[in-house]
């Protein structure tokens, strides 16, 4: 059931207004993707979305200068949600067992004598009445619009409170024309990025190369709107300090709309949380968890969510066994799944406000800093934040006493020298 019109040529939803903004998908995303939908990635490489080695191909500013430009074996793909989310429906609705219902709004749940939820009901739009479907298992998968702790509520299911983390973040984003490989501007990079960072760089942007010889361009602010108008956003991408995205944005030619997007807080539904969560319920992406996109997590944390469920679901039917009891097991792995990428997107979100920052972001916020300063020397340790980033390794590669030992030498050199 989608509550918007598409169809398999649609990209983008209509009601998404994100999806407008550049997007990133970590190493780790493009793996499962592919796992998930054989062939992707080469169909995508056909229609223009270049495939790279992270270290090779990205014009990478931190806070502390620019990073090391060499190979890292950690491969990625860029291209615009648009494409991405196109190619993947068409996928979907291509499998027989798929039925699309457009135009269609879940307005509530069913469920039957023992309390399991048994199914949904819905309305189309310009209809009055209402309908219900039936439904072994029923995902919620409407985003952060999700009414779903409301018809929890409704039913008798206690929900623990929202958790969420202000993000104060303003995304202003556009489409615009990309040289061509034989033409003498074709750049040497894909991606030019400047990252914010607390509390001193307040303005930032990413430049992608996507599909069909195009950028997009995502400029941001924390308390700071990046104009629309096309002299403004020219002027704001100027006052970066990485050129790159105010060369190619200053040299387009053709461009498309110009988007601003800014509710970008985090929150967390903590659903993993609720004793006595439903059999026959789940709930995933958005629905459950949404991140500051600046950390670039968003679709990579979903695509991991689907591979987790579709784990769960495989090793259920290889053991011959329902759905029983499913739901709620669902939501507490989930509920792990989701502690690392948001501890890593609230903790740098805290550290713009001066009275709430917890000793754990403190700490993450210093060594952080001191990390960078190794890293923007030492391709080594820049590898190891490469492969980090992407979450194809675990946070704590970073604090090996290889990286651990450079990081305190580089505070050390740091204090004796007044900084």
């Amino acid at each position: 059931m989608e509550r918007d019109a598409v169809d398999g040529d649609t990209g983008t939803h209509p009601g998404a207004p994100q999806g407008y903004h550049a997007h990133a998908m970590l190493a780790r995303g493009g793996e499962i993707l592919e796992r998930l939908f054989p062939g992707l990635r080469e169909e995508l490489r056909e229609a223009g979305a270049p495939v790279f080695d992270y270290g090779e191909g990205i014009d990478f500013l931190l806070p502390v200068g620019l990073a090391p430009r060499q190979r890292t074996g950690v491969r990625i793909q860029t291209f615009t949600r648009d494409e991405l989310e196109r190619r993947l429906r068409r996928k979907v609705l291509a499998r027989p067992e798929v039925t699309l219902m457009a135009s269609t709004r879940c307005e509530g749940l069913t469920r039957d004598p023992s309390g399991r939820v048994s199914g949904v009901t819905c309305r189309r739009r310009g209809e009055e009445e209402p309908f219900g479907v039936a439904a072994d298992l029923v995902a919620d998968a409407s985003g952060r619009s999700s009414a779903l702790g409301d018809w929890l509520g409704a039913m008798g299911v206690a929900v623990p409170p929202k958790r969420t983390v202000r993000a104060k973040v303003t995304y202003t984003s556009m489409n615009f024309d990309r040289p061509e490989e034989s033409h003498p501007d074709h750049p040497d990079f894909y991606i030019a990025y400047q990252m914010l960072f607390a509390p001193r760089v307040s303005r930032a942007g990413v430049l992608l190369a996507v599909e069909r010889n195009r950028w997009t361009c995502s400029l941001f602010g924390f308390e700071d709107q990046p104009p629309t108008d096309d002299k403004g956003y020219l002027a704001f991408a100027e006052s970066l300090d990485n050129p790159r995205l105010a060369q190619h944005v200053g040299r387009r030619t053709v461009q498309e709309s110009t988007h601003r997007y800014t509710n970008v807080d985090n929150q967390w539904r903590p659903y993993h949380a609720v004793r006595n969560w439903p059999d026959g319920l789940i709930a995933v992406g958005d629905a459950v968890c949404v991140f500051n996109p600046v950390y670039g997590q968003g679709l990579t944390v979903a695509a991991m969510e689907a591979e987790l469920l579709q784990g769960m679901l495989a090793g259920r039917r290889g053991a011959g066994r329902r759905l029983d009891g499913l739901a709620g097991d669902f939501q507490k792995k989930l509920g792990r799944l989701l502690l690392g990428p948001w501890t890593l997107s609230t903790n740098s979100d805290l550290m713009w406000n001066p009275d709430r920052q917890p000793l754990a972001a403190r700490f993450a916020h210093w060594y952080n800093t001191r990390l960078f300063r190794v890293a923007v020397k030492d391709a080594a340790v820049w590898s190891r934040f490469v492969r980090v980033v992407n979450m194809v390794a675990s946070p704590v590669l970073l604090f090996h006493p290889a990286v651990a030992v450079k990081v305190l030498a580089a505070a050390f050199t740091s204090r004796s020298k007044g900084n």
